[in-house]
């Protein structure tokens, strides 16, 4: 089976496991996480040339440091309600494998709450962050870029990861607490 294939077996799998409102979710976090991959992408291409423009003309692109940093950030916080909608995040599932799976369920669904309810306030004292940052007139060091525009780009994905956690949570729940659960 090529690659292709196991990603588009996969979707339909996932699309199979959610109903209409979790696809929707899922769409969104998708969107978010290919956007993370093309800022990633043009941070990769950007380092490139500034690589090739300070070993071959001593011109490296001004303030590369900073842009990957905003950058990075940014991208990275994109990806994260993927990660948690389709449950590929960390897990350590060691201790809980033996219980029976109404129990493993209730478990996911306190943890999937947790990651909700930590994003929330992620998403919150982020918006307070990018707020303050404005309001001081917080500058970058050698681009004079200002720093809360790439702080509130945090917000939205903060916010996607509760909605992505809230849900997984409910179908957690739903899970452990449906009659025909097998052990």
């Amino acid at each position: 089976m090529h690659e292709a294939e196991f990603i588009d077996e996969q979707d339909a799998q996932h699309d199979a496991e959610h109903g209409p409102w979790g696809r929707r979710l899922l769409a969104l976090t998708k969107a978010f996480a290919i956007t993370g991959g093309l800022v990633f992408v043009a941070l990769v291409t950007m380092s490139i040339i500034s690589i090739v423009g300070r070993k071959l003309v001593s011109a490296p692109v001004p303030g590369d440091i900073e842009v990957m940093q905003m950058g990075t950030a940014v991208g990275s916080a994109m990806m994260l309600a993927y990660c948690e909608m389709t449950r590929h995040h960390l897990r350590v599932d060691f201790f809980t494998t033996k219980l029976a799976k109404k129990h493993r369920d209730k478990l996911d669904a306190f943890a999937h709450l947790l990651i909700a309810l930590v994003s929330v306030v992620m998403a919150w004292r982020t918006t307070v962050a990018a707020i303050s940052l404005k309001e001081a007139g917080e500058i970058s060091m050698m681009l004079s870029w200002p720093v809360w525009p790439a702080v509130a780009l945090l917000v939205p994905s903060f916010a996607v990861l509760a909605l992505a956690g809230f849900y997984n949570a409910g179908q957690f729940w739903a899970s452990a607490g449906s009659k025909e659960v097998a052990a």
